[in-house]
């Protein structure tokens, strides 16, 4: 499989913050990978990067084989970009929005029109087309938002938290509009907080953390790195006192068993590892990452 994207020792600082250090990240043509980390991690300033819209002080990055720095406008045109708030004009309606970005993106005055009736009902807007975006839900909002950067069907799509915000029935209808495109073989880049966004799209997951990745890897590799249970101590309302990955070993149990507090009360449970215990152990302290990767 080709690779869309890729970062080979990138840098980038603001003054005497590091902003990302030395950052390699591979992505392969036609899939979709997840880059998780907190907030300030340099997730944002990584599709800054890749968009040509900040520049790197170090290291080379590459879109479709398109160098970011020495050819922008290749890299352009071969792109589209869904930040984390909405670009859309309110005034207009959301089928005026997209013919407008037709237009601009070089399509003529019939070839916009199409395009736009062609978005519109692939994302269950048309019955809203006519009205102006000033009146949308923000799940609307979202999709239209998302139909916008398609106009020109571009191979890579980057997604900057694309759901923050959304109500759960309008984040899984944008999960299912991401999911049809990676399928028709776009290559997705996305940005995200939401951990099960990442365990249900994602191919790939990525975490950063202070501007390195500290765990690269599908959902199932990652949690396995954690252990392959959890023994969970549980209060008197069932809610999660304390947790304890375990590798599944009756001594690797007893183990767990004897990390709990001795004065504990409550009663435990096994369950699986989710990406959650994965994201709280590789962005934990220093030596909780140690044991974490002793493991992988």
């Amino acid at each position: 499989m080709s690779t869309a994207i890729a970062l080979r020792g990138i840098t980038k600082t603001y003054g005497d913050q590091i902003v990302l250090q030395q950052l390699d990240l591979e992505v392969a043509a036609g899939s979709v990978l997840a880059l998780l980390g907190p907030n300030g991690a340099g997730k944002t300033t990584t599709i800054g990067i890749l968009s040509t819209l900040v520049a790197p002080d170090s290291g080379t990055a590459t879109v479709c084989g398109h160098d970011v720095v020495r050819e922008p406008d290749a890299v352009r045109r071969v792109i589209s970009v869904t930040g984390q708030s909405s670009a859309v004009d309110g005034v207009l309606t959301g089928r005026e929005n997209l013919r407008m970005m037709g237009r601009l993106g070089g399509l003529g005055r019939r070839g916009a029109r199409a395009r736009a009736d062609e978005l519109l009902e692939r994302f269950s807007l048309d019955e809203a087309g006519d009205k102006r975006v000033a009146a949308y839900s923000g799940g609307m909002r979202r999709k239209l938002d998302l139909a916008i950067s398609l106009i020109g069907t571009p191979p890579v799509v980057f997604l900057d938290e694309p759901t923050t915000g959304l109500d759960t029935r309008s984040r899984q209808s944008l999960w299912d509009e991401i999911r049809t495109l990676a399928d028709a073989g776009t290559t997705v880049l996305l940005t995200t907080q939401y951990l099960e966004e990442a365990d249900r799209l994602a191919d790939r997951i990525a975490v950063l953390e202070h501007g390195a990745i500290v765990a690269d890897g599908t959902a199932a590799e990652l949690k396995a790195r954690v252990g392959s249970e959890v023994l969970a101590l549980l209060g008197a309302d069932d809610e999660p006192m304390l947790e304890v990955p375990t590798d599944g070993t009756l001594a690797g149990l007893r183990a767990a068993l004897a990390a709990l507090p001795a004065d504990a009360t409550g009663s435990v449970a096994l369950r699986s590892p989710s990406l959650d215990d994965v994201f709280l152990a590789v962005t934990g302290s220093p030596a909780t990452r140690e044991l974490v990767d002793q493991k992988g």
